[in-house]
């Protein structure tokens, strides 16, 4: 996934907005306000940090080189993936979709509501 896809797929989530408030390098997305993933702009290969399940958080990190321990960020419930193609697409956006429905879950349920997501 390149750079350029990664922003596309997070920006087509409902509600989604992308910030710089750590300085020019990284790029975070948000959802009402609360982060769900961030982009390192000037790593090579990119990096990207992603909310996870923690105990699917330290399968995925068994199962993927690629897949560490959030880099500043609390290992426990963040992994950062490094985009160098060896993890699976359709994996890195299921990493996405749960990243991004943690974040949603735990909003006020006006937020949610407001979101208009259908269950799947």
């Amino acid at each position: 996934m390149t750079l350029d896809s990664f922003r596309d797929y997070c920006l087509a989530k409902p509600g989604t907005t992308e910030e710089l408030p750590f300085g020019p390098d990284v790029l975070v997305f948000k959802v009402k306000g609360k982060m769900y993933a961030t982009l390192s702009l000037d790593d090579i290969p990119p990096r990207v940090n992603l909310k996870c399940d923690p105990e699917e958080a330290v399968a995925l990190r068994d199962r993927y080189e690629a897949v560490v321990p959030g880099y500043h960020m609390n290992k426990k419930h963040w992994n950062t993936v490094i985009l160098n193609g060896s993890v699976p697409l359709a994996v890195l956006r299921d990493m996405i979709e749960q990243s991004y429905a943690l974040v949603v879950a735990k909003l006020k349920k006006a937020d949610r509501e407001s979101l208009n997501l259908t269950p799947s």
